[in-house]
């Protein structure tokens, strides 16, 4: 699991904070606690010999406070539509095992509740982000309209699942998970979405 690897694509998190997400800049959630769910379709993406393009990962969370300081319980979802090797090196990438910026995510953790393997569909159309993560889980998210209908966005946020890129400032129309003692099932909350980048030694 030592070789090179490198992915970029698109990502979504949609989660339980009102308003302005306060996570994203080391503050307190809305709620006290955050409960989310993250996607991320590779667009394109290797370890070494091995493709990764198209496949797709997801995560569950809670964290009891504010996100920085850690103590996350998280499900991962691997793609089904991936072979064994593939699910392999997903999950030890995106498990923190690899390096890069999905090592510091992990540093975050403090309990696996859960790692399934499940079909994960990701649409994408003019505004709008969808993962749809087997029965467990669902995240659809609209833009919200700013200036003269443009996007409004967010960069050099301090907690970033992107780093260096421009967020996109959007609010859920659902999210939905309920698995492993994580329940969601509201509408309305904040949500972001923008593309990534990521690589490891």
């Amino acid at each position: 699991m030592s070789a090179a690897w490198n992915m970029k694509g698109q990502y979504l998190e949609s989660c339980t904070c009102k308003g302005a997400c306060p996570c994203i800049y080391l503050g307190a959630p809305t709620e006290g606690s955050c409960s989310a769910l993250v996607g991320w379709h590779i667009e394109e993406g290797r370890h070494g010999d091995m493709r990764l393009d198209g496949l797709n990962v997801a995560v569950a969370l809670h964290s009891p406070g504010q996100m920085a300081e850690g103590k996350w319980k998280v499900v991962l979802y691997l793609d089904a539509a991936a072979d064994e090797r593939q699910q392999e090196v997903l999950g030890t990438i995106f498990g923190g095992q690899a390096g890069g910026h999905p090592a510091l995510l992990a540093s975050f953790i403090g309990e696996v509740l859960g790692v399934e393997r499940v079909p994960i569909h990701f649409e994408a159309g003019a505004g709008k982000r969808r993962f749809q993560v087997g029965d467990a889980a669902e995240a659809a998210v609209e833009a919200i309209a700013g200036q003269g209908g443009g996007e409004v966005t967010v960069r050099n946020h301090p907690l970033c699942v992107a780093p260096g890129e421009t967020l996109v400032v959007a609010k859920s129309n659902s999210l939905r998970h309920q698995a492993h003692g994580i329940e969601m099932a509201l509408s309305e909350r904040t949500a972001f979405y923008s593309p990534f980048v990521y690589a490891g030694p």
